[in-house]
Formats: C-alpha cells, sequence, structure tokens
C-alpha cells in the first residue's frame, strides 16, 4: 500500500497476548517468511514478486517475501483446487508456463527482460494478459491469459490480506477469539481495535 494508513501507531502484534497460542504460532509465522524456494526458480520468483507488488501496489520487502512463499508453497504443497475450468492447466503447469511466456512476450515486444521494464509498461503488459490480448500471440497457444492473471492476483491477495503489517495498515486488530466483540452497535469500537488518527 503506497497511501498513508489511518492508523499510523497501531500496531496489530501488540494484541497477540489475547490470542490462543494456536493463532499466535500461525500469525506470528508470517513475519518469518520461509528463505527457501521449493518450486518456484529464482527468476521465477524474482517476477512472481515484482508482479505482485503491481498487484497490491506495495514494496514493502517483508510483506512481498511473505507473499512470495505463500505461492511458492502453495505451488509445491499442490492442495488440489476446487474447480478449474475445462482447458486450464493445473495451477503448477499453469504458473510456470506463464511466467515463461510473459518473459519471452516482453523480450519480443520490448527487447527487455520483464524484470527490466519500468513499472508502467510491466502494468500495461499484465492489463493485456488480464483481457487476454497479450501478443505475440503464438507464445501464448495453451496458456489462457485471464486464468493465469486470475491465478496470480488470487494468490496475491489471499496471502498479502493475511499479513500482519497489512492488518495494522488497514486499523484490523487480528482475531477477536477467545476475547470477543463487546461494542457490536454501528460506530461503535472496543478498546482493543485500531482508532482512525486522521
Amino acid at each position: 500500500m503506497t497511501n498513508q494508513s489511518r492508523y499510523p501507531s497501531f500496531n496489530v502484534m501488540n494484541e497477540k497476548d489475547e490470542w490462543d497460542d494456536h493463532t499466535q504460532t500461525i500469525v506470528t509465522s508470517r513475519l518469518k517468511p520461509s528463505k527457501s524456494l521449493h518450486f518456484l526458480t529464482p527468476n521465477e520468483a524474482d517476477m512472481v514478486k515484482q508482479i505482485s507488488s503491481l498487484f497490491v501496489n506495495d514494496r514493502s520487502p517483508e510483506v512481498l517475501d511473505f507473499v512470495l512463499g505463500h505461492i511458492d508453497q502453495t505451488m509445491h504443497q499442490s492442495p488440489g483446487e476446487s474447480q478449474r475450468k475445462e482447458g486450464v492447466p493445473q495451477a503448477q503447469e499453469l504458473i510456470r508456463a506463464g511466467l515463461q511466456a510473459i518473459e519471452q512476450g516482453v523480450q519480443s515486444q520490448y527487447s527487455s527482460s520483464f524484470a527490466d521494464l519500468d513499472r508502467a509498461k510491466q502494468k500495461q503488459y499484465l492489463q493485456h494478459i488480464s483481457e487476454s490480448v497479450a501478443k505475440p500471440q503464438e507464445i501464448w497457444n495453451g496458456i489462457p491469459q485471464e486464468a493465469l492473471f486470475r491465478k496470480l492476483l488470487n494468490l496475491t491477495v489471499e496471502s498479502y490480506c493475511s499479513h500482519p503489517k497489512v492488518w495494522s495498515e488497514i486499523g484490523y486488530a487480528g482475531p477477536a477469539y477467545p476475547r470477543g466483540y463487546v461494542r457490536t452497535q454501528l460506530g461503535q469500537l472496543d478498546p482493543w481495535e485500531a482508532q482512525p488518527e486522521q
């Protein structure tokens, strides 16, 4: 996030003693993402990190490292997919082939790697992928562009929005269990919730 937080002094981790042990373990682990890759190559990881940064308009290294770790682990563990449209490859194949197609497409169009493009051109190319109009078309044969875009976007957002730093920035005070909410009327805040500072 590049916009200034309305809760600049709020830190959700100050509330961790109110969570049960299991919740503390899960949330605290998000502050120390894995440094080793299990599925993505180093070049793929750099590209995923740049793409994720563009999706959420955030360059925070600790948050992007967590997002990258989540995507890599998800692809490595292969938990399966609840639904997948006909003609769309499995997630691992889609991501790997899609990242390769992005790199080849950018090389063909700009004579540059994706990593070396300025952010405006990176965004533009991703926009074309989201609309299934990225060129050159022959590079994308068999790779559904919109499905790739959605998969990368979904994986990014689900991990980004679960990082404690992001929680603090948006004023989310973390899990209410086992403490629970007391003030539940519209506009009321419990003492432990974030108070807008501006």
